[in-house]
């Protein structure tokens, strides 16, 4: 696979090298169905980058760009988006995509501040079917009263997610669209970065499920601390490339020399099992806990057991069951009970730091327990202190920033995927919201706050760093510019 890489990289290389030497302007783009962190070695070949990700495709889905485009964009070339106007994808013939899909797909490329494309495939009697261009035509009307807002925007972030694309090679880990839901459904403005990516622009680092720290990172990891930066650490992550001790002291746990193994001898922590045979709950405290009750719930999986420093809290508990499901115990459908004996430390916290020794992201890839949720964002608000948005809209609400020269604009996507089929998730109705409160943060007098691009203003408020507004109607995507003073 090395090799592959190695002699794919360097047929880019002499290509390019080739191409521009006749046409030095010429655009570049290798055909790929993803962009990740092993586009990095070959990005110089490139002149642009281009994320093909069809979401109404089983292989792509949903997840698949806001996921790729929070990492293509940090590798410091234009990007653009790539769509399809197919149900599904490349090759369905005959297929309308419908049309408040189209607008979603296209709305969040903009939302992120890169371009959109919508692409067909031609019929072989060489015509282009007018029903397809009018409904793509219908989108780029409002693509292109839009772009004055979008043209050279810079997104704006506050916490960077390392990938765990980097060490497995596996393209959309479940780790990864863990974290990418969670945060998306909390409106927390975020990239997604690798270990060669710059830190130094981010008050939060989450390092998700499954991050190995070797001494490289260690010490770009040591660097962000000492400058004030605070870091979420959950299940494998922060230990070294061993997998025997943690990387670094500031994260406030050593791995435990005891961990929970099957009947066979092999360690179970992190694996799932279809009757939750291994399982622990976790028993949450104050502060993380929250609005939620101090009493068990399920995490469906074991954890890695791990001991707290001298300079560490423990803010939640890891709790056993009576005992693990085999042929010899059984106990209902499911799981075994808790039988409220501590396992030890399920979430641990120091001054810059926060852990959870479960792999809470995959858990909520797979099953979504609202009360993950809760605890890795009562986590994250107590390290990030203000967030950079509040909204009082629902969790199917979409929230990015981004910034031009003299103005602030935020993006407010509300379509809503649904598993309306057995392959493929649809977008089928837009529906509005009222009155959505935002609170949103600034550096400058803010002159007038506007809904564009019809120019509706907006009565603003604005004290200690932050605009406060309300938006009366949002019908699908909405962009509200917030100008600053000169």
């Amino acid at each position: 696979l090395d090799f592959a890489a190695q002699m794919l990289d360097g047929f880019k290389a002499e290509m390019s090298a080739l191409v521009r030497q006749t046409h030095p302007d010429c655009s570049i783009f290798y055909n790929a169905g993803h962009v990740g962190p092993a586009t990095r070695t070959s990005v110089d070949s490139y002149s642009h980058l281009e994320l093909e990700s069809l979401p109404s495709s089983g292989h792509w889905g949903y997840l698949h760009f806001p996921y790729s485009i929070r990492f293509a964009r940090g590798l410091g070339l234009a990007c653009i988006g790539m769509t399809g106007k197919f149900h599904t994808e490349w090759g369905d013939f005959h297929s309308f995509k419908n049309p408040q899909a189209l607008e979603f797909e296209c709305f969040q490329m903009l939302a992120h501040g890169v371009g959109c494309s919508i692409g067909d495939q031609l019929h072989p009697d060489g015509a282009l079917c007018p029903h397809v261009y009018e409904r793509i035509g219908r989108v780029y009307e409002q693509v292109a009263a839009k772009e004055p807002w979008c043209r050279g925007a810079r997104p704006v972030t506050e916490i960077a997610v390392f990938t765990p694309e980097e060490w497995s090679g596996e393209q959309l880990p479940a780790a990864a669209q863990g974290a990418v839901r969670m945060l998306q459904e909390t409106a927390l403005q975020f990239d997604i970065i690798d270990s060669h990516s710059d830190l130094g622009t981010y008050k939060l680092l989450i390092l998700p499920d499954r991050i190995p720290v070797d001494d490289r990172l260690a010490r770009k990891l040591n660097a962000c601390f000492a400058a004030g930066g605070k870091a979420l650490i959950t299940f494998e992550s922060g230990l070294d490339p061993s997998g025997r001790a943690f990387a670094l002291s500031e994260f406030g746990v050593e791995r435990a020399a005891d961990q929970v193994c099957d009947e066979s001898g092999n360690p179970v922590r992190g694996r799932y099992f279809e009757q939750h045979d291994y399982i622990d709950y976790i028993l949450p405290h104050a502060p993380v806990a929250g609005d939620l009750a101090e009493t068990e719930y399920a995490l469906y999986t074991v954890g890695l057991r791990v001991e707290p420093t001298a300079q560490s809290t423990v803010w939640a508990e890891t709790i056993l069951p009576y005992f693990y499901r085999s042929w010899q115990r059984f106990c209902s459908h499911r799981q075994t009970p808790s039988c409220g004996k501590s396992a030890g430390a399920a979430i641990v916290a120091t001054e810059r730091s926060v852990y959870f020794s479960h792999p809470i992201f995959e858990i909520y890839q797979r099953w979504a327990p609202r009360w993950c949720k809760s605890l890795v964002v009562n986590a994250i608000d107590r390290l990030l202190g203000e967030r950079l948005v509040r909204h009082t809209g629902p969790s199917t609400l979409l929230i990015t920033l981004t910034d031009q020269p003299g103005r602030r604009n935020v993006h407010l996507l509300h379509y809503i995927p649904e598993r309306r089929c057995e392959k493929i998730d649809i977008i089928q109705d837009i529906i509005p919201l009222y009155d959505i409160e935002l609170s949103v943060a600034v550096d400058r007098p803010v002159r007038r706050v506007t809904s564009v691009p019809r120019g509706s203003a907006l009565t603003f408020r604005q004290e200690t760093g932050r605009a406060e507004f309300v938006l009366p109607l949002l019908r699908g995507h909405q962009i509200i510019e917030i100008q600053f003073e000169e």
